[in-house]
């Protein structure tokens, strides 16, 4: 029997797909949370996120559903349950699960994240990642939470495209990974304009949290 299936490697391209249809953008994202105190705590009063909307989980009325918009209109929202103890062990994810949440926030208040986290007692350790800026610190039940902000003013409906331009960047140099200068050279031809952040020097490296 003859193995139809494609094998080459998928292009990477910010052009819409032949597929069935497309989809328009992230509506929100559940995940199972512990109980209502501790996610609230950590997604409104350390995030920052708003709590709109509170109600029974529409499939199972005895779970409680919390909605936190998460500063952009998009949404994650969390199943809990009263009595549900939090885990803040390090998780250890499998096929299918969520390995990270990443949230953006505006560069010139990195100090303002630094501080509120280091108030709230939340260990975070600080990375440079070449084409984004990014602390990594952990929620109540022991999910890794990027909080990334962009080295460069990228209009949020031409990332993709940047993005597709720079990993041909870096193919075209045989660089391993994307570099701060693939995504200005990019941004150079798509005729973005060049505006360069201010961040302070940090480490390059992988680790455990603080």
């Amino acid at each position: 029997m003859s193995d139809n299936t494609d094998h080459s490697e998928p292009p990477v391209t910010a052009e819409r797909p032949d597929s069935a249809f497309h989809v328009t953008g992230t509506d929100h994202i559940t995940l199972i949370g512990s109980n209502v105190e501790d996610t609230v705590e950590f997604y409104r009063d350390v995030l920052g996120m708003p709590l709109v909307l509170k109600q029974p989980n529409l499939d199972a009325p005895h779970v409680t559903h919390l909605f936190f918009d998460t500063g952009d209109g998009r949404i994650i929202t969390f199943f809990v349950e009263e009595g549900r103890q939090s885990n803040p062990a390090p998780q250890r994810t499998g096929i299918g699960a969520v390995h990270h949440i990443s949230f953006r926030f505006d560069p010139e208040r990195i100090e303002e994240v630094r501080a509120g986290l280091e108030e709230r007692g939340r260990g975070y350790n600080e990375f440079d990642r070449s084409i984004f800026y990014s602390l990594y610190t952990s929620d109540h039940n022991g999910l890794t939470i990027e909080l990334t902000t962009d080295k460069f003013d990228i209009p949020d409906d031409r990332r993709g495209e940047v993005l597709a331009l720079a990993q041909r960047k870096r193919e075209e140099a045989g660089a391993e990974y994307a570099k701060e200068e693939h995504l200005e050279a990019a941004l150079e031809e798509l005729g973005i304009p060049v505006e360069p952040v201010d961040l302070p020097d940090a480490p390059t490296g992988a680790g455990g949290l603080n």
